[in-house]
């Protein structure tokens, strides 16, 4: 199914498989726009996850007991790969994992593949299938059509019903995508992705020039950015109020960043090192590190 988007595509899933009262699962760090898709469509009870705090993966243990004790069981789980707003990328097996997991409890597992041509250091993005899996994917990165709101669900059609629910809430939507950005995403099929693959290479600079800024932070405190456009960052320990941290970073030192507390984890940063030639990435990065230098040392000084 063609969406106006991959969030619509997430929005479109929500609607359909859950009904108001229902419990879904994500893991924090999360997308906040699932989050607010949850929020918005009458689920009631949104259980977060925990993720290994060395390597962001999810807790497939804390999963598997979960779904077991959860009464009744979970409609869905969630997770993007690689990830927003960690940039992790979740190994083959452990997605698999998590895939037997949510078919053996009886399921659905809904993967965010936004960023699959945005992998970095040799590693290759890959997916899993099954009649308990929905697969979503965004032009907007895959293909760099950002404002063109052009996204895709791949979905198991031998699941009765399914796509003629998927089509209702499509109807009372958006109906479809743009018909012009349909056209535009077509061409970039018959293209193929290479155009956005060449461009990636150019996003590992900006990514060591990102590390290297968040250095007055300490050693151990930077995580992900095995694919995707970002970067996690934890905060010291006494500054929890990261929205408080973001604002200051803004007003003080002129460079914007996203509290982890909207991601469900509050005293991190989410750092995007995407969108930027590399000399307004050097310039964002000089603001960083010198605003979180002072803040190490000095606190926010105003």
């Amino acid at each position: 199914m063609v969406t106006a988007g991959a969030n619509q595509a997430f929005v479109n899933l929500v609607l359909t498989l859950c009904d108001a009262g229902d419990s879904v699962v994500m893991f924090a760090p999360y997308y906040f726009n699932a989050y607010m898709s949850f929020q918005m469509t009458g689920v009631t009870e949104i259980l977060v996850g925990p993720c290994n705090p060395k390597t962001l993966y999810p807790d497939a243990d804390w999963l598997e007991r979960t779904l077991l004790e959860t009464k009744p069981v979970p409609k869905l789980v969630t997770v993007v790969n690689p990830g927003n707003p960690s940039g992790t990328y979740i190994p083959e097996p452990l997605l698999k994992r998590i895939s037997d997991l949510c078919k053996n409890a009886g399921c659905w597992l809904v993967v965010d593949n936004t960023y699959e041509y945005f992998m970095y250091d040799g590693l290759k993005h890959s997916c899993v299938e099954g009649n308990h899996i929905a697969n979503i994917f965004s032009f907007s990165k895959a293909y760099g059509m950002m404002g063109w709101r052009v996204g895709y669900i791949a979905y198991p059609t031998e699941v009765e019903g399914l796509a003629t629910q998927l089509l209702k809430v499509q109807d009372n939507i958006p109906i479809c995508a743009s018909i012009i950005s349909q056209r535009l995403a077509l061409h970039s099929l018959e293209m193929g992705p290479e155009w956005v693959v060449e461009r990636v290479k150019d996003l590992v600079k900006n990514r060591e020039i990102i590390i290297e800024a968040l250095s007055p932070l300490g050693e151990g405190a930077v995580h992900g950015g095995e694919g995707a456009i970002y970067l996690w960052a934890r905060l010291p320990q006494k500054y929890d109020d990261d929205a408080s941290i973001v604002r200051w970073l803004a007003t003080r030192h002129g460079v914007v960043v996203i509290p982890g507390s909207a991601c469900g984890s509050p005293g991190h940063l989410r750092i995007s090192f995407g969108g930027l030639i590399e000399d307004d990435c050097r310039t964002a990065a000089e603001r960083l590190k010198r605003g979180l230098k002072e803040l190490v040392k000095d606190g926010m000084v105003q």
